[in-house]
């Protein structure tokens, strides 16, 4: 648990000040061979993965509405006019790899879930903003939207990881998946 949250914060980080100075690929490098390690170590490889890209698919989408509508730029990274840049999507997915893991304790309360994305979506952005990676050029608006899609997201996002979490070891082919009682 400890590798992947301190995992997560060097991908974060690597994405973020590679957006923030020009060096977008190196930050989406960084996050993809972490993305790659977590799915590599997963009891279920396969269904992490789907889990994985499904996050990712969220974020592009979810973050290009930001940029479509105006309210944000990204400082590098983009590969297609009014799309969200690659690293920020590369940290979804960095994010996707937390929540099989660390954030697993989310799906006993939705409640936490919203509670964590309404807070800690905007902290995000508003941190890569201050480290030069994004502009808020609507503020409130931005932050608005933000702060209730990532309240609406994050528990979606609890759900597909409990449908896909491929790090929940599965019982023996035949064998009981609790023990039998006397």
């Amino acid at each position: 648990m400890l590798a992947n949250f301190v995992l997560f914060q060097i991908g974060w980080f690597a994405c973020v000040l590679g957006g923030a100075r020009d060096w977008p690929w190196l930050g989406t490098s960084i996050a993809m061979m972490i993305v790659g390690w977590h799915v590599v170590r997963a009891a279920r490889p396969r269904v992490e993965l789907i889990l994985i890209l499904l996050a990712a698919g969220i974020g592009a989408v979810f973050d290009s509405v930001l940029v479509a509508v105006g309210w944000v730029e990204y400082a590098s990274g983009t590969l297609l006019p009014g799309t969200a840049p690659h690293w920020i999507i590369a940290s979804w997915m960095l994010f996707a790899a937390t929540l099989n893991v660390i954030l697993r304790w989310l799906r006993r309360s939705r409640l936490a879930a919203v509670a964590l994305g309404a807070v800690g979506g905007p902290l995000a952005y508003w941190s890569g903003a201050r480290l030069g990676a994004m502009v808020f050029v609507v503020p409130i608006a931005a932050t608005t939207a933000i702060a209730f899609g990532w309240a609406v997201l994050t528990p979606c996002l609890m759900w597909l990881a409990q449908c896909f979490d491929g790090y929940e070891r599965m019982p023996a082919e035949g064998m009981p998946s609790e023990p039998r009682r006397a």
